[in-house]
């Protein structure tokens, strides 16, 4: 593994790397990518579980994880880097084409404090048995969990939602869109589906809702925060932006020994988390392509007061 970082890494996150590619440039993404990178710009040692090729896509994902001090493994020589084709609406919401490679390498649990994991290589064939086994793996450890559907390449529905309501019920946090939650639960309230995800066994379930804000439910409570009002130049990874701070949050948190123990978390400590989440969305929000913030912009200096992860109960 290269890693960019002394010690060994606290979060391991499996999935696909890719490029994006927007009126013919190409940048550095894919979910699991965009949360690898924006956990280890918020302070944790990160590495990302992913395969991509030697080639000249591969060569700038390589140059951004290293600049963003994410370790990985050496990139396959010969193999075809993937991409997804960006196209944007009208009001800045991405559209996406994939070409990938969804192969994923195995690799030690030992010593980790965070397996995550999420959209296309949480579900596609073969690198999904990998990510179900790290999943099962019964060491101690939180695991968190986003759908991020993409319905171009989930085609099957009913085999997509028992795939993901078994990593669920495998995970700790489990956090996804109001898009996502209706795809998945057509129909349902996202009350119900948040109510789902924690009787499967999630111990903090959330969905963001883009401009109304997220919520969330953990045991028989209720959280919520509301959304950065930032303007908006694109939403290209905001969702992995407001994943990678929640996931920060609970790790430097409080939270994370709650949820380790099947305690109910204490209400204000998940509100810290998610309007923490929320402030980095905002900030990805409003700039171009999926671009985390760092620890020193979520102190202060996009938004001129400090902010922090939860303060102890």
């Amino acid at each position: 593994m290269k890693h960019a970082t002394t010690g060994a890494p606290r979060a391991l996150v499996f999935g696909e790397a890719l490029v994006d590619v927007i009126d013919g440039t190409a940048f550095p993404g894919g979910s699991p990518l965009n949360v690898a990178v924006g956990l280890s710009r918020l302070g944790v040692a990160t590495t990302l579980v992913t395969r991509f090729g030697d080639d000249a896509h591969g060569a700038q994902i390589a140059d951004h994880l290293r600049a963003s001090d994410v370790s990985f493994a050496e990139p396959v020589p010969g193999a075809e880097t993937s991409r997804a084709e960006v196209t944007l609406d009208a009001t800045g919401q991405a559209q996406y084409r994939f070409v990938l490679d969804s192969e994923l390498p195995t690799t030690p649990l030992d010593g980790i404090g965070l397996v995550h994991t999420g959209s296309l290589g949480a579900v596609l064939t073969p690198g999904a048995a990998t990510v179900a086994a790290a999943f099962d793996d019964p060491g101690s450890r939180l695991r968190s969990y986003d759908p991020n559907i993409r319905p171009d390449l989930m085609k099957d529905h009913g085999a997509t939602l028992d795939q993901v309501e078994r990593l669920a019920a495998r995970s700790h946090i489990v956090k996804m869109s109001d898009e996502d939650a209706e795809w998945l639960y057509p129909g349902q309230d996202l009350d119900a589906v948040l109510a789902r995800m924690v009787a499967l066994g999630a111990s903090l379930a959330v969905v963001t809702r883009g401009a109304a804000g997220c919520i969330a439910r953990f045991a028989d409570s209720r959280a919520a925060a509301p959304a950065e009002r930032v303007a908006v130049v694109d939403t290209v990874g905001a969702g992995d932006s407001f994943m990678a701070a929640l996931l920060a949050a609970v790790l430097d948190g409080p939270l994370a020994a709650s949820l380790l123990a099947g305690d109910p978390p204490a209400p204000h400590d998940v509100e810290h988390a998610l309007q923490f989440a929320a402030r980095a969305a905002g900030i990805t929000a409003s700039r171009a392509g999926a671009n985390p913030p760092w620890t020193r912009e979520l102190a202060g200096e996009a938004h001129g007061e400090p902010a922090t992860f939860p303060a102890a109960s």
